[in-house]
């Protein structure tokens, strides 16, 4: 089994892509709201927003959040046996993982904007909550032979005596404002992703899709021989913003930002969070990322796939 050691290790480095992330953590005016949460926009410079630059640093990411670091090795060593470079098989790579994405026909079609926000979530899980892919759902997205459902992220760490298993689902609306919608959706898809965790971990149980010393994690949990299980919730929404913002300097860009996502969070219903009913929601993190004009943002991530 790995040790919290290992997982430290294991946990990428996203410095560079969260330069261009601007992220508050604290109790928001959510259920639960004994905990904090999450609230995170396309960071500013001065007033100019870093939209290109996040995009960019978003795309860089694609090989570390298909391949882990063995596995990416393990490649780059069979290109490079073919008569490749190492810049050219490392291009290869990159190529492949690009391919695994969804395409359209249609540059007006959107079909990226999912897998945008999955990847987004790939990144929050491993900085803020320090647990790493256990199960890669990429691969499984361009297998013919399995179905891609379930959940969008599951990870895994140690916490003190607890084996932690992480679930997250990530909502991406680019039509007109859709908050609470979103946010409704959202707590819905992943109760049901937790109803289905152990179906879902046996069907790709030792197979390629997880890596393979965590392979014994996956089993140990479907047969209820992991020591102290906990499993947590992560669910990211990703939404169009339409409140306008004032630009004036770099702090209160951001502050007029932080204030929206909170009334974001004050103006949800509650009610509609069953923590009686669901006593899981009380382990669940939320993450609002509102983004103005995020068709055109989706729209040029699927230009650059």
């Amino acid at each position: 089994m790995l040790s919290n050691e290992d997982i430290k290790k294991r946990l990428i480095n996203n410095d560079s892509l969260f330069n261009f992330v601007h992220v508050i953590q604290q109790n928001f005016d959510i259920v639960p709201n004994d905990k904090p949460h999450i609230g995170a926009n396309i960071a500013y410079q001065d007033i100019k927003e870093l939209r290109n630059e996040f995009i960019n640093g978003l795309y860089d990411t694609i090989v570390e959040w298909v391949y882990s670091s063995e596995k990416y090795s393990e490649l780059l060593e069979h290109e490079k046996s073919l008569g490749k470079s190492q810049a050219v098989a490392s291009s290869s790579i990159i190529r492949k993982a690009r391919e695994k994405f969804r395409k359209s026909d249609d540059p007006e079609k959107l079909l990226i904007q999912g897998q945008l926000g999955e990847l987004l979530l790939f990144h929050f899980i491993q900085r803020y909550m320090g647990a790493i892919p256990l199960l890669r759902k990429m691969k499984i997205a361009t297998d013919n032979k399995h179905e891609r459902f379930g959940a969008d992220a599951i990870h895994y760490k140690i916490d003190g005596i607890n084996n932690v298993i992480v679930l997250g689902e990530a909502k991406t609306y680019t039509s007109k404002y859709k908050f609470n919608d979103a946010f409704s959706d959202a707590i819905n898809s992943i109760l049901t992703t937790y109803a289905n965790l152990h179906k879902e971990l046996g069907l790709y149980s030792h197979e390629d899709f997880l890596d393979k010393d965590l392979d014994e994690i996956a089993e140990c949990f479907l047969n209820n021989t992991l020591e102290n299980p906990y499993v947590e919730l992560v669910s990211i929404v990703i939404y169009n913003e339409n409140k306008s913002i004032s630009v004036t300097n770099q702090d209160d860009i951001h502050k007029q930002i932080e204030d929206i996502i909170k009334s974001r969070f004050k103006d949800f219903d509650n009610a509609k969070i069953d923590v009686d009913k669901n006593p899981i929601l009380k382990r669940i993190t939320y993450i609002v990322f509102p983004v103005w004009a995020l068709d055109e943002l989706a729209k040029e991530f699927q230009t650059m796939i």
